[in-house]
């Protein structure tokens, strides 16, 4: 059985910075893709940034130049965000998607950009 566990959420103020970890246990010779999501209230679920097996990465428009993904090994990924903004305020999931297009996600964890 496939787990994800967010952690590294939390308060910061505007410009301030916060890094995000997500540790993945179970079947994770697999995967393919893994990638960050964030949901404001009111909003969809929204991809961040995605890094293949292979190290690819990509971002969204939003965050490009102030966020990082980044993974080590095989079943721990990164974000590092950088120049928080209050629009950043977020429930970030961590997710993966396995060989076959099986994808998983994490409970979330809250960053919340506030003075």
């Amino acid at each position: 059985q496939v787990q994800l566990v967010e952690s590294g959420g939390g308060l910061v103020q505007p410009g301030g910075s916060l890094r995000l970890s997500c540790v993945v246990s179970g079947n994770i010779f697999s995967i393919v893709f893994m990638a960050w999501y964030c949901q404001a209230p009111g909003k969809e679920r929204e991809l961040v940034a995605g890094i293949s097996s292979g190290g690819s990465t990509n971002y969204a428009d939003s965050v490009k130049g102030r966020f990082t993904i980044s993974k080590d090994n095989e079943n721990t990924v990164y974000l590092q965000m950088n120049s928080l903004k209050p629009e950043d305020t977020a429930v970030y999931y961590c997710n993966i998607r396995l060989t076959g297009g099986r994808t998983y996600w994490g409970k979330g964890t809250l960053v919340t950009v506030s003075s």
